[in-house]
């Protein structure tokens, strides 16, 4: 099984392209220590919930978007040890890739799959 990483964050719509690129430069390095896909979705359909939703989790404002990623890593230990070294590049620092968003709002977790149907097989 697969052990993933889950974010949640509000991004300026006026900064999607950079955000893209962000993601783009970034990403590249999570996959490079490891991981085994990335996905960056960008919300259109995120509906204000009665007591909760994601844009009320993150405080996204009017003119924000809602960004749902992940990352998957084949096992807990190459998460453990590619994320390590994920937060040692240099390519990650705020000063070579600086966030096109708040930082502060983003939410994020890492999880074990539970439950797995479909999918490609290898």
């Amino acid at each position: 099984m697969s052990y993933i990483d889950g974010f949640v964050l509000a991004v300026p719509t006026a900064n999607k392209q950079k955000f893209i690129q962000h993601a783009t430069d970034g990403d590249s390095v999570f996959v490079e220590y490891g991981a085994t896909r990335v996905l960056e979705c960008w919300g259109d359909d995120v509906p204000n919930g009665k007591q909760t939703d994601f844009r009320r989790a993150v405080q996204a404002k009017d003119d924000e978007a809602v960004v749902f990623s992940w990352i998957e890593w084949p096992d807990k230990a190459t998460r453990d040890a590619g994320m390590e070294k994920a937060m040692q590049d240099p390519r990650l620092k705020p000063e070579a890739n600086p966030m096109p968003f708040d930082g502060m709002r983003l939410i994020y977790g890492g999880f074990s799959p539970i439950v797995e149907l479909g999918g490609k097989k290898n």
